[in-house]
Formats: structure tokens, C-alpha cells, sequence
């Protein structure tokens, strides 16, 4: 009998981040130089204060956290949040393997098979993975590349609701847009969140990266949703150490926090020594990251710079976070980065982005569109977006 594999193994899709990677390594391979703007890694040095603590770790084992992670870490989330006037008790900070098992954790609390979660799209592609995997429907709000991926209004975000409706993600700022919502668009997710009883999938990863003179403002500033917020939390892009997978989950609803344990539970502890490391920049969290702003903002506006010069390109200018979404004058924006990838370099170099059609949910939505990590210094994404404007010259000529 032939061996098959589970429906859910077969309908799960390529993460657009990644998936061309064969691509890059092959390109690599042949002696050509690969700028990587396609996932947020930024170039920017992990804290010195990172390696410190992990040199400080002399016992000979290196043991299993607790679940939930170790107290003194939590007490360090404390901390940090309480220095954004944030206050949260122990109770209410779960440690996770990453952002990532933190969104993970919160739509498995939230939703059961055949359960709707409403989504602003583009939407960062983890959502769109899990969801498939758990049998969750996510309803789309499809954003407009012309308002800077903007909430469109309160009429559009209510007409995605039915009765299996269980939640609203929002990232603030956002992946992959780099949109900052407002204070109005906050209030509208909230008003509805309170006014159906939905639970609001907040994903706060890059809340100091904003440009804009007003912060990105968090929902768990919002005593009216007190009990309908979950939070997703990263440690990796504050501090420039995607590989350690520190996050937290963070809600001040005791149910949610009680199966998170569970969860938590079920996959035994986050990393050990990781943890203990975030500490010290937790505790001091603006030290490190006041630096972030003028940094990504320079990067920002040589992207912006050098895409304003590509006729046929659709941009804005995104106001947080290190991304933005672009149109490009091309039909199929996956085979044009492969073919990018294939087929194409300037003086042995090429660009890797990120197909924007796998950050929607609608089909055929965003097709023409890519993601740009800006995650370079300026010098070299300026000469990346010189090559980007060479390879589509040269490949609108070969596609018409």
C-alpha cells in the first residue's frame, strides 16, 4: 500500500520568505553575491552584553527552563514593559521559543478547526501557515498599497465578522508593510473587539522601530480590552538576535495564560542559556535600542530613493518596523525573483526578495507585489536597488 502523507502536511504553503533559497545558494555557488533582502535579518550587531552573559555560564549542565520560563526572565519582561507604563504581574508573561511560537500559541487558545480569525492583509506569513495547519479560516481586509496598507474603515473591518469570527490580528508596526496605525485605527480594532466579544491577536515585535513623531501605541495600554488581548513579543529585532528565539506570549486573561501553560508544557521550555542572556538587555532595554530609529529610518529613505527612480514601481513610505511592500511594473512578482536569482546579476551580484502573493489570503492578491527587508546599511541597499532597476529593464525586455 502506498504511504501517504496527512492533508494538513499537503495544504501547508512555502513560507514566501524562503522558499527561493535554493535559488540564492545555487546563484552563491557560482561566485555571484547575493544581497538578502527578502527576510528581516538585520546586519546591525547583537549587544555585546549578549555574549557576556552567555561566557558567564560555567555550570556543567545545561538544564531544561520551566515551561512558562525562569522568573527572573519574566521579572525582566516586567521590567521592560513597565518601562513603556506597561504594568503586568508574573501571571500574566509567558516565555516562547521566539515571536513565532508566541502567534503559534495564541491562535491555538483562540480558535478551534473551522473557527475565523479577521486579518489586515498583507499579513506576515506565519499567521498564514499556522492557520492552514490548525484548520482555522482566516478573513481577509484586503489594505491598498495607495493609503500605505492603512485600516480602509470601521465598515470594512465589521463586514468581515460572522458568528465563528474569534479574533482580530493586527501587527503594530507592521510585517510586512511597515505601516504605523493610528490612534483612531487602534480604536476601531478595540471598539469591535469589545463590542463582539473577540479576542485581538496583538503583534507588537518592532514597537520601537517608528518614524513617525507619535509611538506605536500598544493594546495593552487599553483597560477597555483588558481581557481581549493576547500579545505576540519578540526579543529579536529589538536586540538584533533573531537565532536566540526569545519571545514572550503576554495577556492579562487568566484562561488564555492557563492554556498557554499547557502548551508550554507540551513542548517542555524555551531555550536555557538564551534566556538568561536577554536578561541584561531587557532590564535596559532603551540602551539598546534608541539607535534603531535614525538607523532604519536612513536605510528606509535609501530604498524609497532609489525606488522612486524605477519607472512603473508602486511605493511608499512606510513609518515603521524595516519593510515595505512594492509593486513592480511585472505580472508574476514570484518569477521574476527567481528569475533574479537564475538568470540575472550585475557584476556578479543579484537581489533576493520576498514574493508579496504569499503575505495575502485572498488568491491572486498581490501577485505583482514583493517585500523588501531593509536590513543593510544604506550604501549597499542604494546599490541594491540599482541592480533591482537593471534586472527589470532587462526582463520586461525578455518578457515582451
Amino acid at each position: 500500500m502506498k504511504l501517504s502523507l496527512s492533508r494538513r502536511a499537503q495544504m501547508t504553503p512555502a513560507s514566501p520568505i524562503r522558499k527561493l533559497y535554493r535559488y540564492a545558494d545555487a546563484a552563491k555557488q557560482k561566485g555571484i553575491h547575493v544581497f538578502h533582502l527578502n527576510i528581516g535579518q538585520p546586519d546591525i550587531p547583537t549587544p555585546r552584553e549578549f555574549f557576556s552573559m552567555l561566557k558567564k555560564y560555567a555550570k556543567g549542565v545545561v538544564p531544561y527552563a520551566p515551561s512558562s520560563g525562569f522568573p527572573k526572565v519574566i521579572e525582566a519582561w516586567r521590567t521592560y514593559y513597565r518601562h513603556l507604563g506597561i504594568r503586568l504581574s508574573a501571571q500574566d508573561i509567558s516565555i516562547t521559543t521566539g515571536g513565532s511560537e508566541a502567534i503559534y500559541f495564541a491562535l491555538l487558545a483562540v480558535a478551534d478547526p473551522g473557527d475565523e480569525i479577521v486579518v489586515l492583509e498583507p499579513v506576515y506569513t506565519s499567521y498564514v501557515i499556522y492557520a492552514k495547519m490548525f484548520g482555522i479560516k482566516l478573513v481577509p481586509v484586503t489594505l491598498n498599497i495607495r493609503d500605505g496598507f492603512h485600516l480602509p474603515s470601521h465598515k470594512a473591518l465589521v463586514g468581515a465578522i460572522t458568528p465563528r469570527t474569534r479574533a482580530i490580528v493586527i501587527c503594530n508596526p507592521s510585517n510586512p508593510t511597515g505601516t504605523v496605525f493610528t490612534k483612531r485605527e487602534i480604536d476601531i480594532v478595540a471598539g469591535i473587539a469589545k463590542e463582539r466579544g473577540l479576542f485581538i491577536i496583538a503583534d507588537e515585535t518592532y514597537r520601537e522601530i517608528v518614524f513617525t513623531k507619535k509611538k506605536a501605541i500598544s493594546f495593552l495600554s487599553l483597560a477597555k480590552v483588558r481581557d481581549n488581548v493576547v500579545l505576540v513579543d519578540s526579543a529579536s529585532k529589538r536586540f538584533n538576535m533573531c537565532g536566540a528565539r526569545i519571545g514572550c506570549l503576554v495577556s492579562r486573561n487568566k484562561s488564555i495564560m492557563a492554556r498557554v501553560l499547557k502548551f508550554s508544557q507540551g513542548r517542555l521550555s524555551s531555550p536555557f542559556l538564551e534566556q538568561l542572556a536577554v536578561m541584561p538587555l531587557l532590564r535596559n532595554s532603551g540602551q539598546f535600542t534608541h539607535h534603531l530609529i535614525h538607523e532604519y529610518r536612513g536605510r528606509r529613505d535609501a530604498v524609497i530613493r532609489g525606488l522612486s527612480g524605477i519607472p512603473g514601481v508602486s511605493a511608499y513610505s512606510p513609518e515603521g518596523a524595516f519593510y515595505v511592500i512594492v509593486g513592480l511594473p511585472v505580472k508574476d512578482a514570484d518569477h521574476f525573483c527567481q528569475w533574479m536569482l537564475q538568470k540575472f546579476h550585475y557584476h556578479e551580484q543579484t537581489v533576493m526578495l520576498a514574493p508579496a502573493e504569499g503575505f495575502y489570503v485572498t488568491p491572486g492578491k498581490g501577485k505583482n507585489e514583493v517585500r523588501i527587508a531593509y536590513v543593510l546599511s544604506a550604501p549597499k541597499l542604494s546599490h541594491a536597488m540599482m541592480i533591482l532597476r537593471r534586472a527589470l529593464e532587462v526582463y520586461i525586455r525578455a518578457v515582451h
